[in-house]
């Protein structure tokens, strides 16, 4: 089984779609080791540390995602998870702008997937089980 952590990063406090995640990888049959709102950077990588996890799922929908997520891959690597996958999603950047480069943005950052407000929890699911293999 597959162990994946997920959160709500930065001073974001909306819980509902982290549940929603939460049951639909529980469903699909991932360890969920779920950090709730209002999460550091520090809160993702201890929990991914302390249960071996094989991928960190952030989120963020009051957008300020960029912010927060700046030097999170850095931060993985100085924490011995040079291995795990780092997918982000929801709302994640202040205002309306091109998605195309908004992914590209949080690829340059260390990302392996990023999602846009909207996606289904499917999505990452069939991402998580393609990059999982």
């Amino acid at each position: 089984m597959k162990t994946v952590v997920i959160g709500v990063i930065g001073a974001d406090v909306h819980a509902v779609g982290n549940k929603i995640l939460d049951y639909c990888l529980t469903n699909a049959g991932f360890k969920v080791v779920n950090i709730g709102v209002l999460s550091q950077q520090e809160d993702f990588i201890n929990a991914a540390v302390e249960t071996n996890a094989d991928a960190i799922l952030v989120s963020s929908l009051y957008g300020h995602g960029e912010l927060d997520c700046r030097g999170f891959k850095d931060k993985c690597v100085e924490s011995g998870l040079e291995g795990v996958l780092l997918y982000v999603g929801g709302n994640i950047v202040i205002g309306k702008q091109k998605w195309k480069a908004v992914q590209s943005r949080f690829k340059d950052m260390g990302f392996d997937r990023v999602y846009p407000p909207g996606t289904s929890p499917d999505d990452a699911i069939k991402a998580l089980n393609k990059d999982l293999r």
